[in-house]
């Protein structure tokens, strides 16, 4: 009697599979007719919309009573429409590489599987993929809940005209490993930001180890692939991809370490919603200043999510702030504090408007 209503179910399964099948395939139909429409009406088109992925997702997180998680089920629709959007325009994005790092990981979430990756160097490198149209989008980090803001996405957004168009938050766990761990640890390489967050760890079990930084954690691991006495810090996906063995699990010193990420383009996102718009200011010398700065965004009921100090390269003892605040730059309060702030400051750039992340 069990084995039938098994078989029963499965049945169903089958069916309910066949029929989600069927439904996606329509979905891509019209994916590629609205690719066509666009192609036919404005060579021009944009057709990654960051805004209106937004407002899917959403609709799907908040329309979900299933048994499903919400993010599990936004990631499904998130890989759909990466997957349909590769029909309209297949997507190449630049990425820390090599393979491995939580930057590809922050990419594949916010972008989807569908889409290429192209591996850069270093972050100089991803600005440098994406002004030159090699890459239509980079992904770079910017925020990390440990060490504050990444000091070289800051320069480069200082110096560079790209816009912000998205952000991805990536839950860091850091893993110790090497080609054999029966064998002693002469040398730990990683990414600087990854010995900084490791640092009290690594004092405790590594203490006369020398370290050594490198351009990312994925480098780290597969350099020492082929190195004896050598460890390095990086990802779960990193331990496998390069076929290490693991020394030690979980060895960052504060848990719920979060990276945030955005994704960087040449064309502006529109309105969508719930958006976070993204500046860097750099405030006059003289007295009150910075509460010069400040006053118009509490004036215009705006919140201020984010405000940071950052050195201008290359000029010694003057800084930059990096600003998060609530709305979109097209909103009214928005525009009207910036223009009064703009009339306090040395220099305001609007890094971009872009929705909150979803997942």
């Amino acid at each position: 009697m069990k084995e039938q209503a098994l078989k029963d179910l499965r049945m169903k399964i089958d069916a309910l599979d066949e029929n989600i099948q069927a439904l996606i395939a329509t979905r891509a139909d019209l994916a590629a007719e609205v690719a066509k429409v666009k192609k036919e009406t404005n060579t021009q088109s944009v057709f990654y919309r960051p805004e209106r992925e937004a407002q899917v997702l959403s609709r799907v997180i908040e329309r979900n009573k299933s048994l499903l998680k919400d993010k599990d089920v936004g990631h499904i629709f998130r890989e759909i429409m990466s997957a349909c959007l590769a029909l309209e325009q297949p997507l190449k994005i630049a990425f820390l590489g090599p393979e491995g790092t939580f930057t590809q990981e922050a990419a594949l979430k916010h972008f989807g599987h569908a889409v290429s990756t192209l591996d850069c160097g270093n972050i100089d490198e991803i600005f440098h993929q994406v002004e030159t149209d090699n890459a239509h989008y980079g992904v770079v980090p910017i925020e990390n809940s440990s060490n504050g803001v990444i000091g070289a996405t800051l320069d480069l957004l200082y110096s560079h005209d790209l816009h912000i168009c998205g952000e991805v938050e990536i839950a860091i766990s850091h893993q110790l490993m090497m080609q054999d761990q029966a064998q002693e640890i002469k040398i730990i390489y990683a990414h600087q930001q990854a010995l900084d967050q490791c640092r009290r760890w690594l004092a405790n079990h590594h203490p006369k180890v020398e370290l050594r930084a490198v351009a990312s954690n994925a480098l780290a691991a597969r350099m020492v692939k082929d190195e004896s006495n050598a460890a390095a810090i990086a990802s779960e996906a990193a331990l496998g991809l390069y076929g290490l063995q693991r020394v030690a699990k979980n060895i960052e010193d504060r848990a719920g370490n979060v990276t945030r990420f955005v994704a960087i383009g040449k064309d502006s996102v529109p309105a969508g919603g719930k958006d976070k718009t993204s500046l860097l200011v750099v405030t006059k010398h003289e007295s009150g200043a910075l509460f010069d700065l400040l006053e118009p965004f509490k004036k215009h009921d705006i919140n201020m999510l984010q405000l940071a100090r950052h050195p201008i390269p290359g000029v010694k003892w003057e800084y930059l702030f990096f600003i998060d605040i609530e709305g979109h730059q097209s909103d009214a309060n928005v525009q009207s504090a910036l223009k009064e702030v703009g009339k306090y400051v040395s220099k305001l750039s609007i890094l971009g408007s872009y929705p909150v992340a979803i997942l």
